[in-house]
């Protein structure tokens, strides 16, 4: 099985990050992570972001971004500051449907029209969840995260948060096996019913199955950490998760 690279989320050491984005990109490479995601830029240009990512010997492993098919009039912009980022990944981080289950097929479907105009470009689009995706909606019996791949074509990236998953009670492991095909990035998120600071290692997370599953799938290329909760200082905290999946040979 081909081993993926690791990237963090740069939400996770946001306050570093804007405080120093140089000092903090470079004790992540040194923590040996590969890649970065962004979650916003710091203010800074994609020819400076990239100048700092090379400098460092770190990819883009992807971008949280507002959603593209409301901003179609901003599209060449975007296109033009992920190629000079090197990114290829935009990702939705969040969509406001709630409760309403034609809101998520409609939500669906626009992520297909702004993946299908954004593919010629060599960008991906996708979509991250939270945890109000795993319920069934109304009398559909359906999940949003259902709808929504229902409602997509196999283009649209389905970047599941592990941790985010099980929260929402949903099997991380059930969904990640379901659109496998479709993960080609990951959130590694831990969780835990009794530790909300717990790091990578320290919950409930089968990570050897979860590893092997998309080492396996020949499909995901990225696996991303993101922490949210810290019993340490955050870069003390991704720290950890790196360490430990150096321990399970990543």
């Amino acid at each position: 099985m081909a081993r993926i690279p690791v990237a963090v989320q740069l939400y996770s050491v946001g306050e570093d990050a804007a405080r120093d984005l140089p000092g903090t990109l470079k004790a992540l490479a040194e923590m040996g992570y590969e890649g970065v995601e962004f979650a916003g830029y710091y203010g800074h240009s994609a020819q400076d972001l990239r100048k700092l990512l090379d400098e460092y010997g770190l990819k883009a492993a992807g971008s949280h971004v507002p959603r593209p098919e409301r901003q179609v009039d901003q599209l060449e912009g975007q296109i033009a500051f992920h190629h000079t980022l090197g990114n290829k990944y935009l990702i939705i981080p969040w969509c406001d449907a709630g409760e309403d289950p034609a809101a998520w097929v409609e939500f669906g479907r626009g992520l297909e029209e702004a993946a299908e105009a954004l593919a010629p470009h060599g960008l991906h689009v996708g979509y991250h969840n939270h945890d109000q995706e795993f319920h069934a909606l109304g009398d559909t019996g359906a999940a949003a995260w259902d709808l929504i791949a229902q409602n997509s074509g196999d283009r649209v990236v389905m970047q599941l948060d592990l941790g985010n998953a099980r929260h929402g009670g949903g099997d991380p492991v059930a969904y990640l096996k379901k659109y496998l095909h479709r993960t080609r990035t990951i959130h590694l998120k831990e969780y835990s019913a009794t530790n909300g600071k717990a790091t990578i290692g320290e919950g409930e997370i089968p990570w050897v199955e979860v590893l092997e599953l998309c080492e396996g799938s020949g499909v995901t290329e990225w696996l991303i950490v993101e922490q949210e909760g810290y019993s340490v200082p955050p870069l003390e905290a991704v720290k950890r998760c790196r360490e430990y999946l150096r321990s399970l040979g990543r």
